[in-house]
């Protein structure tokens, strides 16, 4: 009879305990995301790299900085960034609780797990070998023994090449923690190093940048990106858990993406080779034209130099089967409304240019995110608005946004087959041109920016 009683006394101590732990660690959640509302920001740490915080202009961008801030506005509060010069010191300063979170394109591994809090996933990566076109391109493990790569410290990279070394194979790298994997790739490029080892994501952004880049092969299979989490504040992992989920659910996610990474897969080296060969011979004769009327119509300049390098190459005198013509491929009729006498004419054609770009832009309905807005009339440059207001109405007969443009890059290629738009106002239209055509004009004013 004591034994039963004791045994009930136990149970209950154990579930007096363990409720209390439960109430106190719903009690510490809450406490611990109040106080950091009440501090009014959150702590992150990052680097400077297109993939994750830059200046663009006057203003912070990058795919890391803009989900952070989304994150951030969510709780309520501001986003402080501490800008650290590699993953080493962001590991770092992470072991010694100096940020809150850490965002900074970093894989998830096995060994880093055994250290630290991780976020959930919000995007897939490989490793990738990268080598210069001209030089040996190993094409195998064993064949990758006879190179010797240069990777960044307490990188992933590392991570993985110890890892096949221990399965026997003859692997040779030396790590640096005095630059980063972007400049690395450019050190590759300008045959300084054999070869690296980089995220997928980053070498499909820096390919466009040094075109003689090659990946070799992958050398893991797909990798999950994610933030490192301070293990100090465990409710601030469950609130990054709850809010990413929701933000995916709703397609933020996705335009985010798009946004960053959705014109990146548009890579054709020849294409690429001759651009940079062009921005050196051909953009200076024209640079202060593009300059001048980027001002005068309150549109960057790159954006309008990347548009006249996907309509003729910055030839004067390019003519289209069609009959458009001159740097920024005016029609007459278009011409003449813009009051352009000579299309030839470099000055008249990109002033013509940016004012119907202008007249575009003023067009697209109110309700297009104004962060997609350019697009649109970039669109609407090349197939008509016409065409575009088309694309809405089909979109929402899809269920889709027609306001945003990552959804609506899906719809227009629909505009080609004839049981859509023969019951549409304007009709047939090549729909996946403009598709095409605005992500080439992202690519080029990317690499415009970047290299200039």
């Amino acid at each position: 009879m004591e034994l039963k009683r004791y045994r009930i006394f136990l149970s209950l101590l154990i579930l007096l305990l363990v409720g209390g732990i439960v109430l106190y660690l719903i009690f510490y959640s809450s406490q611990s995301l109040d106080r950091m509302r009440q501090k009014g920001k959150i702590v992150v740490l990052t680097r400077n790299a297109p993939i994750t915080y830059y200046i663009d202009v006057d203003d912070a961008a990058g795919f890391e900085f803009d989900l952070v801030q989304a994150f951030a506005q969510h709780l309520g509060v501001k986003a402080e960034f501490k800008i650290l010069d590699s993953v080493a010191e962001i590991i770092e300063a992470m072991e010694n609780g100096e940020g809150d979170l850490a965002a900074a394109s970093l894989t998830v591994t096995e060994e880093r797990e055994k250290s630290f809090v991780f976020g959930p996933s919000y995007m897939t990566i490989q490793q990738q070998v990268v080598c210069r076109k001209g030089g040996f391109i190993p094409d195998s493990i064993e064949e990758l023994g006879n190179v010797e790569l240069l990777v960044i410290d307490k990188s992933s990279y590392v991570e993985r090449l110890q890892e096949l070394k221990t399965e026997g194979n003859n692997l040779r790298w030396k790590t640096t923690r005095e630059t980063d994997t972007e400049n690395i790739l450019q050190m590759v490029w300008e045959k300084k190093v054999e070869c690296t080892v980089a995220d997928s994501n980053i070498v499909a952004i820096n390919r466009r940048y040094y075109p003689e880049l090659v990946v070799a092969f992958p050398i893991t299979s797909e990798q999950s990106l994610a933030w490192i989490i301070n293990d100090q504040h465990r409710p601030l992992f469950r609130a990054v858990n709850k809010w990413l989920k929701a933000f995916e659910k709703k397609g933020d996610l996705a335009v985010l993406k798009e946004r960053y990474y959705g014109h990146v897969d548009v890579f054709d080296y020849v294409d690429l080779a001759v651009y940079h060969r062009h921005m050196d011979q051909r953009l200076p004769k024209y640079r202060h034209l593009f300059e001048r009327a980027g001002k005068k119509n309150d549109i960057p300049w790159e954006i309008l130099a990347a548009q006249s390098y996907q309509e003729s190459h910055w030839d004067p005198r390019a003519k289209s089967p069609t009959g458009v013509r001159g740097l920024m491929m005016l029609t007459k009729k278009t011409a003449k409304s813009l009051k352009v006498k000579n299309r030839l004419n470099p000055q008249q054609s990109i002033m013509g240019g940016a004012k119907y770009l202008k007249k575009l832009l003023k067009r697209v309905p109110d309700d297009v995110e104004p962060s997609d807005r350019l697009y649109y009339a970039l669109a609407a440059y090349n197939v008509g608005m016409g065409h575009i207001h088309d694309a809405q109405t089909l979109a929402r007969e899809f269920g889709k946004n027609p306001n945003s443009w990552q959804e609506l890059k899906e719809i227009l290629p629909l505009l080609s087959q004839k049981k859509y738009y023969k019951k549409l106002k304007y009709g047939y239209a090549r729909g996946n041109e403009p598709v095409r055509y605005v992500d080439r004009i992202l690519n080029y004013h990317d690499i415009l920016k970047k290299i200039l």
